[in-house]
């Protein structure tokens, strides 16, 4: 029986159009009889206005030619609705109520299908029994995912809580934050405000005594320009007239000696002085401090990562405080030249306060201190800590360079001046500045200095030149380990130049 035709599945072939293979829409026949859904012969014949074949036949036709079939449209009609019944309750291939379940199909069945061949063997229950038996099943799994959700629900609001508290936490620390950066900055500008002031007082009192000492000048150019007019009268006059109390007149002539007043006193020099190195300071204790604020940041572990930005933030900031207000101040040297250092070709003054470059070498003993093949001497003091700093007077023109350097420094052979090498200099060659790190660094200066403040800090490892004049910055060394050495200052001289302390 099983293989018997279907008489539901023969009408739906009936019922189904061979083009779409769906259920016939606006059913028209062909002159052959075919029918077809007339949308699918108008996208099968296109815009042709010829003759149009039949998909099935081949027969030719014309497409005004093509009939409405109404029959075949009822049967479509009827064939759905005996779809949609058949769908709803009874077996297809039977018409037979569904009253088993076979367990390995899974699928309901008729007592005509139970007996069929290819359920024959299967294990089938009453539909009754396979429902509860699913049901009771579907209770179980029901229940566990009930569960399940019960849990997840627990876990969200757990999770959205300590969400909440985390935010809050974070929502702290960044105002924690935010007003430790606005304590440094209120900190930084009463710096500011204090350096700033402290300038402007000093150059008052600079501008103060220089007025004083034109004044002075003026009252002198004063007093000598009457005495020169009194001098030209006088020698003007007759002879018997120019000779009368001559003696007296020459006596009261006489130059008075008069003390120019000098160009700043040392007083406000080493004041001047003073400030120049306090800027090397705060540069050099901003720089570390920029330097070590993002490092220890990054040291920071994820789970009390806020803690320790507010606390690296506040630990820094105070570092930089102390820095800044309890720095050392730079002692100013009295630098005088080592002999037994200085290169055969150059000449040392009796105070060994300048040196210049000879025109013939000197026969001097070629100790091991001694340069021997670059023209370079060495102060005879020597720095093993603390700050300090000392003035050379250079030339406009010339080769020479200033600086400081290892006690270690290599004086004989090819030598290369640069930190690797143990110095760390300007230089002037040709017109042009430049710094001696590895490689060269050409300077870009406004003006040339006449005086050059050199700049030492053995204990922080810094290296610094500035304009004694303007107190302007030239160049500072990146950040140098001594290791304790013994550091001397260093000259070189070449070519005519000149150098004073």
């Amino acid at each position: 029986m099983g293989s018997e035709q279907n008489p539901v599945e023969n009408l739906q072939q009936e019922a189904t159009c061979s083009i779409c293979l769906e259920c016939f829409t606006d059913p028209v026949s062909f002159d052959c009889g075919h029918s077809f859904c007339r949308a699918c012969i108008a996208r099968c014949s296109g815009r042709s206005k010829k003759n149009v074949s039949c998909p099935q036949c081949r027969t030719p036709s014309r497409k005004r030619n093509f009939r409405p079939n109404r029959e075949l449209r009822n049967v479509v009609e009827i064939a759905k609705q005996l779809k949609l019944a058949t769908a709803e309750g009874g077996c297809e291939r039977h018409r037979e109520p569904l009253q088993f379940f076979c367990e390995e199909d899974q699928t309901p069945l008729c007592p005509e299908c139970v007996i069929a061949e290819n359920h024959r063997a299967h294990k089938v229950l009453p539909i009754g029994q396979a429902t509860r038996d699913y049901k009771e099943q579907l209770e179980v799994r029901l229940q566990i995912l009930k569960g399940e959700k019960e849990k997840l629900w627990g876990w969200k609001l757990s999770v959205e809580e300590r969400r909440g508290q985390l935010l809050e936490n974070l929502d702290t620390q960044r105002q924690k934050i935010v007003s430790e950066f606005e304590l440094l900055r209120q900190f930084l500008e009463e710096q500011e405000r204090l350096l700033l002031a402290r300038l402007g007082e000093l150059r008052q009192e600079i501008e103060k005594e220089q007025k004083e000492r034109v004044t002075k000048l003026s009252e002198e150019i004063s007093r000598l320009s009457d005495l020169i007019i009194d001098m030209e009268e006088k020698s003007q006059k007759p002879a018997n007239e120019f000779l009368q109390n001559i003696r007296s007149s020459l006596s009261r002539w006489e130059k008075k000696p008069f003390q120019p007043p000098a160009e700043i006193s040392s007083e406000l020099e080493m004041r001047l002085g003073a400030f120049s190195q306090k800027y090397f300071s705060l540069r050099e204790n901003l720089v570390k401090f920029k330097d070590a604020l993002p490092s220890e940041l990054e040291k920071a572990e994820a789970v009390s990562l806020a803690k320790d930005v507010e606390g690296k933030c506040r630990e820094s900031s105070h570092r930089l405080r102390e820095d800044m207000t309890e720095t050392e101040i730079p002692q100013k040297v009295n630098v005088t030249l080592d002999p037994d250092t200085a290169h055969p070709r150059l000449l040392l003054s009796r105070d060994r306060k300048s040196v210049r470059w000879g025109e013939a070498q000197q026969e001097l003993p070629n100790n091991p201190a001694r340069f021997h093949s670059v023209p370079c001497v060495l102060g005879l003091e020597g720095f093993t800590s603390g700050r300090h700093y000392w003035e050379v007077e250079v030339e406009n023109s010339g080769w020479w360079a200033v600086g400081v350097a290892r006690e270690s420094v290599s004086r004989k052979g090819l030598i290369t001046f640069n930190p690797e090498q143990g110095v760390w200099a300007v230089q002037k060659c040709e017109g042009q500045y430049w710094a001696l790190t590895s490689p060269v660094k050409p300077l870009a200066l406004n003006t040339c200095p006449k005086r050059i403040w050199v700049y030492l800090d053995h204990t922080g490892g810094q290296v610094g030149f500035s304009d004694a004049d303007t107190g302007i910055p030239i160049f500072i060394f990146p950040t140098a380990t001594f290791t304790g050495e013994r550091i001397r200052p260093w000259f070189q001289v070449l070519l005519g130049s000149q150098l004073r302390l």
